[in-house]
């Protein structure tokens, strides 16, 4: 694990996990407003999604996710952002989402597999 370069001063973790058998690069950087969480098995970015917290006078958080580019149609991408910030703000952050997902496949297990990898290497 790699949590800090020389020449990156951006606070970072940079790792490789097996997900049920594959080797996945899981990359999680902690910017003043956001973070960003890059995990590929396909060595490209994959789908790119924002997902936040929204502010109002509700006493349940609401959160917004959306996918910036790529697949569309696959939900369970959707679920995995939702719970990564749903986490990010149980903590106690306010900063945002950018996660990118280029996976082989996208079923449950994996999905929580990586969910699981990014909660015990956060940086919040």
């Amino acid at each position: 694990m790699d949590t800090s370069s020389a020449g990156f001063l951006v606070p970072h973790k940079k790792l490789i996990i097996d997900v049920k058998g594959i080797k996945t690069d899981l990359v999680i950087c902690r910017y003043e407003d956001h973070f960003l969480v890059i995990v590929t098995q396909i060595g490209s970015m994959g789908t790119l999604m924002q997902a936040r917290k929204e502010e109002g006078v509700s006493v349940q958080p609401t959160f917004h996710v959306s996918i910036l580019f790529g697949k569309r149609d696959e939900p369970m991408l959707l679920a995995c952002a939702r719970q990564l910030i749903e986490h990010i703000s149980a903590a106690g952050s306010s900063r945002s989402l950018v996660l990118s997902l280029g996976l082989k496949d996208h079923n449950v297990g994996t999905m929580k597999a990586i969910v699981s990898a990014v909660i015990e290497n956060r940086m919040w």
